[in-house]
Formats: C-alpha cells, structure tokens, sequence
C-alpha cells in the first residue's frame, strides 16, 4: 500500500512541475500588421511563380506616404520582417533578369514614383542593416494615386501576357511592378 501512495504522490508531484512549467510559457502577443502571402501562379495545382511573404501595416488615420513612410528613404515594404519576394524560374523585371530564388524586397517611395530593389540578404528585421552593396536589382516604376484608400498595405497579382503586373497598394497610392516569364 505504501508503495502506491508513493507512486501516485510522484505521479502528482510530477504532473504539477510539469503543468506550471508549460503555464508559465511566454507567448506572443497578436501581431498588429499581420503576416500575409500574396502570389501569382497560372493554375491552382501549379507552385507559385512569385510568391511574397509581407507583414500588413494598418494606416489608422495617418498620413502615410511622405510622413510615416518618408519620401527618398528605404523601406522595408510593409511592417515588421522585412518583405520576402521567391520567384521559382527566372524572371524578367524592368529589363533586368533575375534569376530563381528569394530576394528581400525594399522600396525607396517618392510622390512620382518609386524605386523597387531586390536585394540578396534576407531573414532581416526592417531596414536597419540593408546593405545596397547587396542589391540584385533596382526597378523605377511610377505611382498611381486612386480613389479608392487602402487601409491595409496590400499586394496583389494580375496575368499579362508577357507574364504578371505585382500591385503594392496603401492609403490612396498604387504601383504596378510588370513582371515577365
């Protein structure tokens, strides 16, 4: 009898240690610009020709091009991590090939138009530590103010027929990035 009161008070000891230890875990909090994909690909059992990995910053009332992102500065293009672009065959952009492979993606936002680079470094928090010795590629496109405001920063893919346009949006600006097969 004693035997199996000791078993069973170590069973209970054990069962305690182990539940405090997993309650007392620290999870994150919910992100406030969630993580999002945006990709483009020609049927859905097909991977992905381009894929985008961003986090979505909300606009919340600010003003944001010129203000909280400010003109002629780089951009991580979006929130957070800085934002991944894969392109699973070589692709052509601006003129410029670009071959397979994973990119971070930052822009240089101005009032007429911006500057998208494809950079080789990636896994980076922001822009804090790019290097532009490490750019892969830099694309001028220009910038369409609409009608319509975004609240959330938004990528989005349209079929050309040359290959795809990649549609980054925010508040009430717009910019079409063409991308060739």
């Amino acid at each position: 009898m004693k035997k199996r009161q000791l078993l069973s008070l170590i069973v209970f000891t054990l069962t305690l240690v182990f539940s405090s230890s997993v309650s007392a875990q620290k999870f994150a909090k919910i992100d406030k610009s969630p993580l999002d994909i945006a990709s483009y690909r020609t049927s859905r059992t097909e991977t992905p020709i381009v894929k985008v990995v961003y986090s979505r910053p909300m606009k919340k009332g600010r003003d944001i091009f010129g203000k909280l992102i400010p003109y002629g500065k780089i951009w991580r293009t979006g929130a957070n991590e800085c934002t991944e672009v894969t392109f699973t065959q070589d692709v052509i952009i601006g003129g410029k090939t670009i071959s397979a492979g994973t990119y971070s993606l930052f822009t240089i936002p101005n009032e007429n138009e911006w500057t998208i680079i494809l950079n080789s470094v990636t896994d980076q928090w922001g822009a804090y530590s790019y290097d532009e010795s490490k750019d892969v590629a830099r694309v001028t496109v220009s910038v369409e103010k609409t009608n319509n405001m975004m609240e959330a920063f938004s990528i989005a893919f349209s079929k050309t027929d040359r290959g795809a346009t990649m549609y980054m949006a925010w508040d009430n600006t717009m910019i079409s990035v063409p991308i060739e097969f």
